[in-house]
């Protein structure tokens, strides 16, 4: 029991130091990951919590489909990050198919609670008609939370 048992003992605490000097940093990263993965998801369901907006109404009037909603959340949305489906059919609120404004205001997309938005499509850049009384909207936002309304017609 010489020098071999020691030279022996000597090699393998320095395999285990490299090891642990290459383990840690893997296990610290991913440790840290998962932390900011759990925040995220804290995060985004307190935003859909705080999240409250209704769809006030649909309306069709000689050729235009016009949603009114009100949002009564605390939360500010983007309006152009909107999503309407209008009949089964996606329209890019923040596109070419679709005009909107807050409050009447069309040079800002922030829609703050207590804020109406008007999102306004022509039947034209729809490739489904719309029928009153059949055709359904739905307006979702960014957190994904939704609501939905039936189209009705303006009476002349």
């Amino acid at each position: 029991m010489g020098v071999s048992v020691s030279a022996s003992t000597a090699i393998i605490v320095a395999g285990l130091f490299f090891a642990f000097t290459a383990f840690y940093p893997v296990a610290a990263n991913g440790f840290d990951r998962v932390t900011d993965a759990q925040e995220g998801i804290q995060e985004r369901s307190l935003e859909r919590q705080n999240t409250d907006f209704a769809v006030t109404n649909a309306t069709y009037d000689d050729g235009t489909v016009t949603i009114n909603a009100t949002n009564d959340g605390s939360v500010g949305l983007v309006a152009s990050d909107a999503t309407l489906v209008v009949g089964n059919e996606y329209v890019d609120v923040g596109g070419s198919n679709a005009t909107t404004t807050v409050d009447g205001d069309a040079d800002t997309e922030l829609w703050l609670g207590g804020e109406t938005l008007t999102v306004r499509v022509n039947e034209a850049d729809l490739s489904t008609d719309v029928v009153a009384g059949e055709t359904r909207v739905v307006l979702v936002v960014e957190s994904g939370v939704r609501d939905a309304a039936t189209v009705t017609e303006v009476s002349a």
